[in-house]
């Protein structure tokens, strides 16, 4: 298949050789289940599982019992949020989230929600930013949670997530966020922070796979279980564990800590010369602030319709317009809307997301397809 250039790591991706050729010798010479405690075969696959346990901990400076395994941040989101209210059932429960977060937490809080919880949605100003007074002001006598993510899937846009961990324990409320985006792309510290979604795949890992992590010693109590049948994962998952897919991840996340700021530096160059040229074009606006991610931009191109746009862009250029778990959806972006852009300019606007196998001739490839499209789009809309 002629692929077009991808700019949408955001969205997944690419295992490392490095992962695949760790993951390989799981599948059919060490393919022992980690459970099986009374011989060779289970001893080398939970062997595997603890180092890439550690290598998960080591990315975040967490230790590596913290690390509660899932198949992917999904899981993980709903074990924080839905453990928890499960925790407190019986009790009155208010839940402090954004208007912008991931559908994954978005859709968690409407299902406790509708058995009974309270859900304060913070908005966001036009920069995708929220105001930490109204973050505080929001904070009830039974408030059992914040959950904001750490960096928007979207926009790229971080929050403060030291301020906002520093606010959670002075009040005694868990904290909880969705790691997924900024884990492996820039330091991340689980300091001050209860509860963290990972996912592999958005570090060069493997899909389907992920992990929570849960603060260990501390006063503040830890979630229930969502999955039994067995006590897997200190109780907090049962299942069997993916065993190749663990051993990926742990080394995706072992190759990011080595890679991560350099990387980071060589991307931003390129998302910024990618980011100014188009930025030159007529009647484009950046969606976001200048505090995000160094590989993420979100431009929106006024004068084109959306669903064209993105397709013929797609031609060449693999992008999209949100996160890809709502890519099948014709609504423009909830994110985007929520900083106070209109539903036709939402849909006219695109995410760019550079990753490790990005070069320069790509970005500029890409401007130069994206600039010839809007053009003949915009002349068919005149």
């Amino acid at each position: 298949m002629n692929y077009p250039i991808y700019l949408d790591y955001n969205a997944t991706t690419p295992c490392t050789p490095e992962v695949i050729e760790a993951m390989t010798p799981f599948f059919g010479e060490h393919y022992g289940n980690a459970a099986s405690k009374s011989h060779g075969y289970g001893w080398v696959a939970e062997n595997a599982v603890e180092t890439a346990r550690e290598q998960i901990g080591n990315l975040i400076g967490a230790q590596s019992k913290e690390i509660i395994i899932t198949s992917g941040a999904t899981e993980a989101i709903n074990l924080a949020i839905k453990g928890t209210f499960d925790l407190y059932k019986g009790e009155k429960q208010h839940y402090i989230t954004c208007q912008t977060e991931h559908k994954a937490v978005l859709d968690t809080m409407r299902a406790i929600e509708e058995r009974g919880a309270e859900v304060t949605y913070l908005p966001v100003d036009s920069k995708g930013t929220i105001d930490l007074e109204a973050l505080k002001s929001s904070i009830r006598a039974h408030s059992k949670m914040i959950c904001l993510m750490w960096a928007n899937n979207e926009t790229g846009v971080i929050h403060p997530i030291a301020e906002i961990a520093h606010l959670a324990e002075e009040h005694g409320i868990i904290f909880f966020t969705d790691g997924v985006q900024a884990v492996g792309k820039i330091p991340v510290s689980v300091d001050g922070i209860q509860m963290m979604a990972i996912s592999a795949h958005k570090l060069y890992g493997p899909k389907g796979i992920g992990a929570l992590y849960i603060r260990h010693n501390h006063t503040l109590p830890k979630p229930i279980s969502q999955i039994d049948g067995g006590g897997h994962e200190k109780g907090f998952r049962s299942g069997t564990l993916n065993v190749p897919a663990i051993v990926g991840f742990g080394k995706a996340a072992e190759l990011r800590m080595a890679e991560m700021n350099k990387e980071a530096e060589r991307l931003e160059i390129l998302r910024n010369l990618l980011e100014a040229k188009l930025l030159l074009l007529p009647n484009t606006s950046l969606n976001g602030s200048q505090n995000r991610l160094t590989h993420v931009t979100n431009i929106a191109f006024d004068g084109v319709e959306g669903e064209d746009l993105l397709r013929k862009v797609c031609q060449k250029v693999a992008v999209s317009s949100g996160s890809a778990c709502t890519s099948i959806s014709p609504k423009p972006s909830h994110v985007l809307q929520a900083m106070g852009l209109d539903s036709d300019l939402g849909r006219a606007s695109i995410r760019f997301s550079l990753g490790r196998k990005t070069n320069e001739q790509d970005v500029l490839d890409a401007v130069d397809w994206v600039e010839r499209v809007v053009g003949e789009l915009r002349m068919k809309s005149y």
